[in-house]
């Protein structure tokens, strides 16, 4: 017994550092290279910058994400969204309510900002290392573009194949990853040990002080080092709590190790060219081609992180109704996480070239990254604080404050970071925040508009149609978005129209506050030959309704569905118009059977 605990224990470690670190653990590649293109490499501002980056990574993914973050969670699973739902059962309807509401759909669209500058500053960096192949120092910097853009194509066209089949490949690269910072970082150490001093935060202290404004904008480039840190808390689902807390104890321990040898590195051979590589070139000029391969790979993984993550993200907003919904697809039958949304990869795909295109080096991309990461740190603290402040865990508010504090300040330092290409933060991060917006706001003034009948009135006349005995053999469902109020679509279809049969069925799907489980109830005899099937699943299941109607033994011959024709001169509801007409219907997102569907379409005024 022990030793299958002891097999799990570990196998959860190497499972978390593929899955949940690649982009954090991928972070010494360029955040020490970005700040000493801007800082002179001086003993103070080496040991200052050292120091700061130690106290960050502490703060801002040790205590904010690791400890506070982590300890909320709604049946294991983490998030923006996760965080809303906590608090929607802790707020009153209201103006506070509102404000968290908006809150998260900002926190949801910055993360999906970042899930495009990740995998673009992540590859770009990587495969820059090239230049320092004996015989490749003249390689045309478009060249580089060309195999970054050709890495990235080949990451997002095998998303398909889903992630299931190659994450366990993940953990080990990530292993040597991980080992090989270490090492790197130990061997250069050793030439300066007066370095491992700058974790003392007397020398960040000293930096900021001494250096005064320009010290503080430094901070915009410092937050580099802990980009990622927020998937601890959104990938908790994924693996748990524990196995992430653990990894997150051995990947700590191997970036600070790595980041302090590059500033011993920086004291004996200065800032001429890429840091880490040339750290590794330095200690092992013969190993340096197979590390610009794993450099490649655990670049790669991390972008897959980002790409799982987003998929994640824009399911549970499909699932939650705050974006449109959209075909998706399940790669694995035994990972509820595992799933692939063909027009978010592909839309992420030439995002991801676009900003490499735009940006051609890395270092000009970490000019732009930054704003995303701060924006949803500072979301996630200041929900944590309205949270802790509402429950039994009141003594952990002074802490969430003060990390959100911390949180400000840096966002406040990467404002600076705007002119600069930080406004392409905003602009990807406007999208989904935009139709956030249109799609709820839309679908309230649609639903009020469709003016839908309640169950009682609708009876009267039904039950006068139904008597007449012209009722077709088999049975009809009809999809409802709540078994008691009847949409249009359906009135249309039974009182106008006058086609019953001899048993209808009122399917409707309800998604609850919580991640998983599903509830199914049968209602009989709603009315004469008519019944209601009400699901009740978590935002986060993926629901099988054909497979639970055969267990409940209904064997439809027809499935109706209402299609909305909406007229408007309104600008918005235009754009919304559009929107609903690209976007999947219900029935296609439950993949019913095509040949039994039929389609109702009902006019609406908005």
């Amino acid at each position: 017994m022990k030793q299958g605990g002891s097999a799990s224990f570990w196998g959860g470690i190497i499972k978390s550092m593929g899955l949940v670190f690649g982009d954090i653990g991928t972070s010494p590649i360029y955040t020490l290279t970005v700040i000493f293109a801007l800082t002179k490499p001086t003993i103070g501002n080496v040991m200052g910058i050292l120091s700061l980056v130690f106290w960050t990574m502490t703060v801002l993914v040790s205590a904010e994400y690791s400890w506070l973050a982590m300890g909320l969670g709604r049946k294991g699973e983490g998030g923006t969204i996760v965080l809303k739902e906590i608090l929607i059962r802790l707020l009153k309807p209201g103006r506070r309510l509102t404000f968290v509401v908006f809150l998260s759909y900002l926190g949801v669209s910055l993360l999906l900002g970042d899930g495009v500058i990740t995998p673009a500053i992540s590859i770009l960096s990587a495969v820059e290392g090239m230049v320092l192949i004996p015989g490749l120092e003249n390689l045309h910097h478009w060249t580089l573009i060309l195999i970054a853009a050709l890495v990235a194509v080949t990451l997002f066209v095998f998303q398909f194949k889903g992630t299931d089949k190659v994450a366990g490949a993940f953990g080990p690269i990530m292993v040597i990853w991980f080992g090989a910072l270490t090492i790197s970082g130990v061997a250069a150490i050793a030439t300066n040990p007066e370095v491992v001093k700058a974790i003392s935060p007397h020398y960040a202290f000293l930096f900021l002080r001494e250096n005064g404004f320009a010290g503080f904008f430094v901070l915009s480039e410092v937050i580099l080092c802990a980009t990622g840190g927020e998937a601890l808390y959104a990938d908790m689902g994924h693996l748990g709590r524990q196995p992430i807390r653990r990894a997150w104890y051995f990947v700590f321990c191997a970036l600070v190790i790595n980041y302090l040898g590059q500033g011993a590195y920086v004291l004996s051979h200065g800032t001429n060219k890429n840091l880490l590589f040339g750290m590794i070139q330095w200690e092992a000029p013969l190993l340096y081609i197979p590390f610009l391969i794993l450099t490649i790979l655990a670049t790669i993984i991390a972008s897959q992180a980002m790409i799982s993550g987003v998929f994640s993200v824009i399911y549970q907003g499909i699932t939650t109704r705050i974006m449109p919904l959209m075909k998706v697809d399940y790669t694995s039958s035994h990972l509820k996480s595992q799933i692939y949304i063909g027009s978010v990869n592909w839309a992420l795909l030439t995002a991801v070239i676009f900003i490499m295109l735009i940006f051609k080096r890395s270092d000009n991309l970490a000019a732009a990254y930054g704003l995303a990461v701060t924006g949803t740190m500072t979301i996630t603290g200041i929900m944590m604080i309205m949270i802790f402040s509402r429950t039994t865990k009141k003594w952990k508010v002074p802490f969430a404050a003060l990390v959100t504090i911390v949180d400000f300040i840096f966002f406040f330092a990467c404002l600076n970071k705007l002119p600069h290409g930080g406004y392409w933060s905003i602009i990807l991060a406007s999208l989904p925040f935009a139709t956030i917006l249109i799609w709820t706001f839309g679908q309230r003034a649609l639903y009020r508009a469709l003016k839908p009948l309640d169950l009682e009135t609708f009876l009267l006349s039904y039950e006068q149609i139904y008597a007449k005995g012209h009722n077709i053999p088999g049975t009809a469902l009809f999809f409802t978005r709540e078994a008691v109020v009847v949409p249009p679509y359906v009135i249309h279809c039974i009182i106008r129209s006058n086609i019953i049969y001899e048993r209808n069925i009122f399917v409707s799907l309800t998604r609850t506050e919580e991640p998983f489980g599903v509830k199914v109830k049968l209602t009989t005899g709603f009315g004469t030959g008519l019944d209601a099937f009400e699901v009740r699943a978590g935002y986060m299941e993926m629901v099988d309704i054909e497979r639970l109607l055969k267990k409940h033994e209904i064997q439809e011959k027809v499935i109706f569905y209402g299609i909305e024709d909406i007229a408007t001169n309104n600008p918005i509801w235009k754009i919304f118009s559009t929107i609903k007409r690209q976007s999947a219907n219900f029935v296609q997102f439950n993949k019913m059977p095509a040949s039994k569907l039929q389609g109702v379409v009902t006019r609406v005024e908005m």
